[in-house]
Parts: C-alpha cells; sequence; structure tokens
C-alpha cells in the first residue's frame, strides 16, 4: 500500500486526527502546540500524526488536501484546515460541536 492510501486509511479510521509537527505528548513547533492544546482544553479524544515519522508523508499530505502547511486537521475524515482555522472556530464556540457531531456517542 502506498503511503497516501495509508494516510488516507488513518484519516478514515479517526473521527479526530491532526497531522502536526511532534506528538501529543512534545510538539515540535509552535502551530502544533497550539492545535494540540486546543484538543486538550476541548477534553475530547484525538489522534496525532507526526509527520517527521516517514519523509512521504507530507507530500502525500499536501496531494490530499492542497494544503502546503501542517499542521492539518480532519474532523469525520473531512479536511478543516489548519491551525490558524482551527484555533478560529475554537475562539467562535464553533470547533466543539463541530468535534461533538464525528464523535461516536459513548457507551453508558
Amino acid at each position: 500500500m502506498e503511503i497516501k492510501e495509508k494516510i488516507e486509511e488513518i484519516i478514515k479510521q479517526h473521527p479526530v486526527l491532526i497531522f502536526i509537527k511532534g506528538n501529543k505528548m512534545f510538539p515540535r513547533c509552535g502551530f502544533s502546540q497550539a492545535v494540540v492544546e486546543v484538543f486538550k482544553e476541548l477534553d475530547v479524544p484525538f489522534e496525532a500524526v507526526d509527520i517527521f515519522d516517514h519523509p512521504g508523508i507530507k507530500p502525500a499530505l499536501v496531494e490530499i488536501t492542497d494544503w502546503p502547511t501542517t499542521p492539518q486537521i480532519f474532523l469525520g475524515g473531512e479536511f478543516i484546515g489548519g491551525g490558524d482555522i482551527v484555533r478560529q472556530l475554537h475562539a467562535q464556540g464553533e470547533l466543539k460541536a463541530m468535534v461533538d457531531k464525528v464523535l461516536p456517542d459513548p457507551v453508558s
């Protein structure tokens, strides 16, 4: 399976997914750090993929999204945008509702 197909499969598997420089515990740039903090503040489960893990991730991701920078955020398999867009949606109070729509209902 080529890297683009692997990325598309990962996107399908995780309701809240971010492609960042670094990981959730140690983001390796300020923009990645800011996005991780937004999702931690929302207190929702999310998965992060470190674009440095494989040299082919970044070019394949750009091919999928036509977005040249990271972080890149996907909700429910849909590309939402980069760090600035996500921080703006969060500041406007819209991001939480978008995230809640894509998360599975908690089992009670």
